[in-house]
């Protein structure tokens, strides 16, 4: 009689709930680069997502059997590539055939080949951010298919974070995808004077996704830490891939230090909380501290001419600088403000800068400048600016006037707990 192995004694296979999550974890943190060096491979971000995908049912197929490899990134990327290897060589064989039809053609001239620039950036990640936010696109689709592709996040993931209808959501990412391809958008970063324009659509949409997670536009929550942690990490992978651009550092300090400040921007009940009323002591030293050196390594690389997202991160700074609301140097901000609008002339700048003027010269003052935007038809139904003008009115002592701003304000914003926020507000007004 033999004897049977003791339990001890037996393999114990990986278990499945623990490989899947494994896998999912993975899949998400490494699916940017798989996708980004089959897109070398294939020339096509919509196919390059396909066969990271394959792999990623391969991955399900083989780890709970074999166990989790050693490098689990690797194994997904070296799948991907295999497959698009195989992919390539159908289609080369397909072509070949083709040619074999067409010989009795005449010969056409081939295209002269482009000279390499000197300049180019040769990193597939950094050529797909460039890619994804290419100006074909329009804002919404540049900033569901950078979410898809950079970020990791799935369709139902996009639309709960920016409150549309699922199939919105993946009508942009498929549009935007086949747009790609049939505009032949060549999967590079740009040189010369392209660079700096497209560059410049690659950070907006970085800041546009952390806005949103930052101060909502609709729905129930003041707040979606998700879309803010997803545009920091997507920010701070562009400041490893392109070190030597100023503003790509300004955005990135921006974000940070904006960032510290979430814990301290809602209350017990998620209510909003106004940065005058923030404990600073709940903001994140650490975020602060990177805030600040992402700052010095952007005014370093800038040569003293400061960018828009340079001039906005020494404006968090000041913030990140004061102990209280009252001293903060409110004279500097109002100084930085006036530089921005002079770089990037928006309406919605000089309504901050009015709010500066308001704490370093007085409510008058800074009333005057924003009857001056009243109108602006950029600002007809900004919310913001009702709001700010209410604050100034209160603190001249004009509560009945103050409290129809707070009401106006309410009704023209769309999230429901900043509404609730301005109702207060207006109620608080003798």
């Amino acid at each position: 009689m033999t004897s049977q192995p003791t339990p001890a004694s037996q393999p114990t296979p990986p278990r499945p709930d623990r490989t899947a999550g494994a896998i999912e974890t993975v899949f998400r943190m490494e699916s940017p680069r798989i996708i980004a060096g089959v897109t070398r491979v294939v020339r096509d971000v919509g196919i390059a997502e396909e066969l990271a995908q394959d792999a990623l049912v391969a991955a399900l197929e083989q780890w709970p059997r074999d166990g989790v490899p050693d490098n689990p990134g690797a194994w997904l990327m070296t799948t991907a590539r295999h497959r698009a290897v195989d992919l390539v060589r159908r289609r080369e064989n397909y072509a070949r055939k083709l040619a074999e039809i067409g010989r009795a053609l005449p010969d056409a001239a081939a295209p002269p080949e482009e000279p390499a620039d000197p300049d180019d950036i040769d990193d597939d990640l950094l050529r797909l951010v460039f890619t994804a936010c290419h100006p074909v696109l329009s804002t919404e689709a540049r900033t569901a298919l950078t979410l898809r592709l950079l970020g990791g996040l799935t369709t139902a993931e996009i639309a709960r974070a920016f409150l549309v209808p699922e199939p919105t959501v993946a009508q942009r990412i498929v549009r935007a995808k086949r747009t790609l391809a049939t505009k032949n958008v060549a999967f590079e970063v740009p040189h010369g004077p392209d660079r700096e324009a497209r560059l410049g659509s690659v950070l907006d949409v970085i800041y546009l996704i952390f806005n949103e997670g930052y101060a909502a536009t609709a729905g129930d929550d003041w707040l979606r830490p998700s879309l803010c942690e997803d545009a920091l990490r997507l920010a701070r992978v562009l400041t490893a891939l392109m070190p030597k651009e100023p503003e790509v550092h300004g955005l990135t300090a921006l974000l940070e230090l904006q960032a510290s400040r979430t814990a301290a921007r809602t209350g017990p009940s998620g209510e909003p909380v106004l940065l005058k009323d923030q404990n600073r002591s709940r903001w994140n030293r650490m975020l602060i501290a990177r805030g600040f050196a992402a700052l010095g390594r952007a005014e370093a690389a800038s040569g003293g001419a400061p960018g828009p997202y340079l001039l906005q991160a020494a404006i968090a700074a000041c913030h990140a600088h004061a102990y209280s609301y009252e001293e903060t140097d409110w004279s500097r901000i109002a100084t930085l403000y006036g530089l921005l609008a002079a770089r990037s002339p928006s309406p919605v700048v000089e309504l901050n800068r009015a709010v500066a003027v308001s704490m370093s010269e007085g409510p008058a003052e800074a009333l005057a400048l924003v009857d001056a935007l009243a109108g602006d038809p950029a600002l007809r139904d900004y919310h913001l600016l009702p709001s700010v003008r209410g604050d100034l009115l209160a603190r001249l002592g004009r509560t009945p006037e103050a409290r129809a701003e707070f009401e106006r304000a309410a009704s023209l914003t769309r999230n429901e707990r900043e509404r609730e926020l301005l109702l207060r507000r207006a109620a608080e007004q003798p």
